[in-house]
Formats: structure tokens, sequence, C-alpha cells
């Protein structure tokens, strides 16, 4: 008869959401744009030797916000799409929290404002009525 096989269920027991939260995440952009902004550019692309970054820590694109092991590695990365892709991103301004809530706050209130004359006088109209 045969035994069945079994090696095909093995994947089922991986966690392979943990997996792809765990990746490793890169500066988001407002990031990015604040280390570009504050002229931290300089410190960063001439960091101290760190032997736990790739490169020593030599090799660092600010814009992508990544090392490399060497200056070819980076000069050819600066050629790339990828790094011509962040560069238009980069281009416009980030997406602040006073953006956000601009249109919440105004529209709500003066709406709010609008419905509390509109009970004054609707009450005012039945007092009046009354009397």
């Amino acid at each position: 008869m045969g035994r069945l096989r079994r090696s095909r269920t093995h994947h089922a027991r991986r966690d392979v959401q943990r997996a792809a939260r765990t990746r490793v995440r890169t500066k988001d952009l407002d990031q990015i744009q604040d280390d570009l902004r504050m002229s931290n550019r300089v410190k960063l692309e001439s960091q101290p030797i760190d032997e736990d970054k790739p490169g020593l820590g030599q090799h660092y694109c600010v814009e992508c916000a990544k090392y490399y092991e060497t200056d070819l590695a980076v000069k050819n990365h600066l050629k790339s799409k990828v790094h011509k892709r962040r560069l238009k991103e980069l281009r416009d301004p980030a997406y602040t929290v006073a953006e956000s809530k601009a249109g919440q706050g105004v529209d709500n209130k003066q709406r709010g404002v609008e419905e509390v004359v509109k009970k004054i006088e609707t009450m005012g109209g039945m007092e009046e009525d009354k009397a």
C-alpha cells in the first residue's frame, strides 16, 4: 500500500504573516525629509566607522536611508530605478497632521454652530407662540 506523503503540509506550520511583519523596515518619507531639511546630509554621508552596519557605515544613500557594502554599489544604486522613484516621491512635501485635520475641525464646528443656532431659534419661536 505505501505511506501517504506528508511533506507537503509542512509549510502550514510557518507563520508567513509574521515573516512579512518583521522584514527590515526603512525610514518613512517624512523622516527622510526631516534628515534632508535639517542639513544632516553631510553628517549622514560621513559617519564614523561602525562594524555593525554594512560597509562599516561608510556608504550610505540619504534619500533611500540604506547602507551599502561598497562605493561601487552606491554608484550603481544612484543610477537605479529604485533610487529615482524615491527621489520622485520625496519631491512632494510630507503629509502633516495639520493637513489631515484641516477639513475636520472647521466643517464640524461650523455645522455644530449652525445646528445650535437653529435649535435656539426654534426654541425661542416656541416660547413666543406660548406667550
